[in-house]
């Protein structure tokens, strides 16, 4: 039981540690990117624009922030639901939805499965909101551009229609299928957009770029404050999460400390309770020894048996038993020290 337990508490342990360490990794990416945003140079598209980076250093920002609307470069897509809607990113998403039997829960519970994903996007360009104003900035590979949030144009359920033997069949394998999921999303012409990327003039045409020096690529519907603060909220929720985990961790830890010293406390008393005891027995047989070697030393050095009664004069060894004494052959001689016994005295035992 004591090993099963212990296995627990180390899988606890290693289990904690673990998310800790992937959630606080997690936290001190997001943090970084935080700050990276906070730092990025904020340019506007303007006229100034290919003057201003023709003269910086590497005619390039290597992290800026550029908010404009979406313009096409060449040619646009439209959309296959929608009359007039044109944009530069096309998303098609078919999703399988079904019930699913929980075992654990004995509950059905809704899944969604993607079966098919088709991304479509021609090249475009972000413009000012002053059509006045012809500078433009062209947006280079935007599919890796990370929180691309595309606006639903078009979306329907197509239900699933089942026969009563096919519903039954569901039934018993424990997946009953509910429908396809259509939807179409767009990135359309006209949309604000705030890109956070590299910002290079190449051959005269300038233009945002995923940063070469690890920074995270933004591309996104939102303004810029609206991004800095769904950012901050993914450092807060992954700060608590690593505080949460790590308490975890530290919690369980210690109560495998407090539980290996109360064993080790308890192997101790053990230890120490066998010790007096056997000092004890040690004793006790030390005792009992020296209580026979004491009733030994009462016998009669003739017969071992009877106490010894005599007292030899005038040697005064006292050795022997009364019978012993008067067996002993003449002259009678003292066992111990062969004097010749004189007289002999009798002493009693009580």
């Amino acid at each position: 039981m004591d090993w099963s337990l212990s296995a627990v508490q180390v899988g606890l342990l290693a289990t904690s540690s673990a998310f800790t360490a992937v959630f606080y990794n997690v936290y001190r990416n997001k943090a970084a990117t935080v700050t990276k945003l906070k730092d990025a140079k904020k340019v506007s598209i303007d006229q100034d624009l290919k003057m201003i980076l023709s003269e910086t250093p590497g005619r390039c920002f290597p992290y800026a922030v550029v908010e404009g609307v979406v313009k096409s470069a060449k040619e646009t897509l439209s959309s296959q639901f929608l009359d007039n809607c044109k944009g530069v990113i096309e998303r098609l998403t078919l999703k399988e939805e079904k019930m699913v039997w929980n075992r654990t829960t004995q509950l059905w519970s809704n899944t969604e499965k993607v079966i098919h994903q088709r991304t479509n996007s021609v090249p475009f360009a972000l413009g000012p909101h002053d059509d006045n104003i012809t500078a433009t900035v062209c947006v280079v590979r935007p599919l890796e551009a990370a929180e691309l949030n595309l606006e639903t144009t078009y979306e329907n359920f197509h239900p699933t229609v089942q026969s009563l033997s096919s519903a039954i069949g569901n039934f018993i394998s424990g997946e009953r299928p509910k429908g396809i999921h259509e939807m179409e999303e767009m990135l359309r012409l006209g949309d604000s957009v705030t890109g956070v990327g590299e910002l290079v003039l190449d051959n005269n045409v300038i233009k945002l770029q995923p940063p070469k020096q690890g920074f995270l690529y933004f591309l996104t519907r939102l303004d810029f404050d609206a991004l800095l603060r769904k950012q901050e909220r993914d450092v807060r929720l992954w700060r608590i999460l690593t505080v949460v985990f790590g308490l975890a961790a530290c919690s369980t830890f210690f109560y495998i400390l407090w539980k290996q010293y109360e064993r080790h406390r308890q192997k101790m008393r053990v230890k120490r309770m066998l010790k007096e005891f056997e000092e004890q027995e040690k004793k006790n047989k030390e005792e009992q020894n020296w209580e026979e070697s004491d009733e030994q030393t009462s016998r009669c050095a003739v017969c071992l048996y009877q106490e010894r009664s005599c007292v030899f004069l005038e040697c005064g060894h006292v050795c022997t038993c009364t019978r012993c004494y008067e067996a002993l052959p003449e002259p009678k001689k003292c066992p111990i020290c062969r004097a010749i016994i004189d007289r002999m005295v009798l002493i009693y035992n009580t």
